[in-house]
């Protein structure tokens, strides 16, 4: 009876110590490292968006992550240097967005998975090898549509009827099949454009200058971190012109530009969370197919058009997502 009495014991004793042992066993926390073109108040919507997605798939900062932040504050030369600060940190996962960002952080690293929460032309920069099957160690959001780019421009024919002549404004180091977009849909819609490529703002006043000369009615901006970064110098330019803009991205139009068609980066951005998730959870980037946006939006700036005495027809005014008044 004393020899069951103490098998009982020591039963008794190892299930209650076992989940205890488990319970003291401390949480894995991991490392994410996060790296942007422009500023933490400039990004803010998008640095809020990754965090709720990181929330939902219940990721907490400071409880099972760390996230390090590095801005480049406009200034694109810092890529480099930023890329390396994180790498030495070691993490577990990167996220960034553009080209100039995630072609730093690739120099800087062929083994930690790097997601794209945004780029327009995935395949043309040579950041994957296919939608499908990236390869490597690169993954993430593409936003690349051609059907975008006719939207673009149809919308700026609807707000001017007579345009006939649009200049494209892109940087000269994005993908090109954005720009081969654009001008299949001018071709369809009978524009003529004028393409013009800048690697910064001190070549925006030399662009415009010549679109003027060329009889620009219209201004079409490609996206680009370099031009997204400097949206406020392009943007003021744009209405010192006088013209008509179309941009990409909302924060143009925010900041003074007319009009944005494209998608919702903030979604985008969101959506990258999950890659971060799959990753953390072994899954191999190259295994992750490059996904395209679900959401877009469209945003008009009513102030812009009065101070460009332009007035916006009804029936476009009327399918905006949102108007700045």
């Amino acid at each position: 009876m004393s020899k069951t009495i103490l098998v009982w014991l020591l039963a008794a004793v190892l299930l209650t110590t076992v989940p205890l042992a488990a319970a003291q066993q401390p949480k894995q926390t991991f490392r994410i490292g996060v790296m942007l073109s422009g500023s933490s108040s400039s990004n803010a919507s998008r640095i809020a968006a990754l965090g709720d997605g990181l929330r939902e798939l219940g990721y907490v900062e400071r409880e099972n992550i760390i996230v390090d932040y590095r801005f480049a504050e406009g200034k694109l030369d810092r890529f480099p240097v930023l890329a390396a600060e994180l790498v030495r940190l070691k993490p577990d996962v990167l996220v960034t967005s553009g080209s100039p960002g995630i072609r730093a952080l690739m120099k800087a690293t062929d083994n930690i998975p790097i997601v794209m929460a945004a780029i327009g032309d995935a395949v043309g920069s040579g950041f994957v090898k296919s939608l499908a099957q990236p390869g490597g160690n690169v993954t993430g959001l593409s936003f690349l549509d051609p059907d975008i780019s006719t939207k673009r421009l149809e919308i700026l024919k609807e707000v001017l009827p007579r345009l006939a002549r649009v200049a494209v404004l892109r940087q000269r180091t994005s993908g090109k099949q954005s720009l081969e977009a654009t001008l299949a849909a001018a071709q369809h819609l009978k524009l003529k454009v004028q393409v013009f490529e800048v690697q910064g703002p001190n070549e925006f006043g030399g662009a415009f200058t010549a679109a003027k000369k060329g009889g620009a009615q219209a201004i079409n901006v490609l996206a680009s971190a370099i031009l997204y970064a400097s949206r406020k110098e392009l943007v003021d330019l744009t209405t010192k012109h006088r013209w008509p803009g179309m941009y990409e991205n909302k924060e143009f139009v925010e900041v003074g530009g007319l009009l944005s068609y494209g998608a919702n980066l903030d979604d985008l951005f969101r959506r990258a969370a999950t890659y971060v998730d799959k990753i953390l959870k072994g899954t191999k980037p190259a295994e992750l197919p490059v996904e395209q946006p679900t959401k877009f939006e469209f945003v008009i700036n009513l102030k812009t058009a009065k101070q460009i005495g332009l007035t916006i027809p009804p029936n476009v005014l009327v399918r905006a997502d949102k108007v700045i008044k």
